[in-house]
């Protein structure tokens, strides 16, 4: 029963969202020879989260950047690499789960074997077109 007293059907082709598996990351994070960069991104619709599994080849990184808006979790796959932060270096190995707070500045870098990870944060919201108005600071 749902909230209103209604019976919830549940049955496929009722517009109920169901679970999804979306893709093996074991099967992702053995491809020792994946190139640089997404391996794969979650692009289902109505999604409210964006979702990335990355690899950094050995010996690659990803340089110092910030992030303003949102908090992301980063879930290390395979390999292991390092994040290095204003408060030092930290180790990442398989396993380990990271959360960037939005506004932090962080690098990585990837061991001998590559680094392979998951990353999941809040889905940015679209472009709008909007009319022009004034400029910020004439409102």
């Amino acid at each position: 029963m749902t909230a209103d007293g209604s019976e919830a059907s549940g049955a496929p082709g009722d517009d109920v969202p169901l679970p999804r598996i979306l893709c093996d990351t074991a099967a992702l994070a053995a491809l020792g020879d994946a190139p640089a960069g997404a391996l794969w991104r979650l692009a289902e619709s109505g999604r409210q989260l964006d979702a990335n599994v990355v690899r950094i080849p050995p010996g690659r990184r990803v340089d110092t950047h910030r992030e303003p808006d949102l908090d992301v979790l980063l879930l290390v796959l395979a390999g292991d690499g390092t994040l290095t932060a204003p408060d030092g270096t930290h180790p990442l190995t398989a396993g380990r789960l990271t959360w960037l707070p939005h506004g932090s500045t962080r690098s990585l870098a990837a061991g001998p074997e590559g680094l392979t990870y998951l990353t999941v944060h809040r889905r940015r919201p679209g472009m709008r077109i909007q009319r022009p108005g004034p400029a910020p600071e004439q409102r």
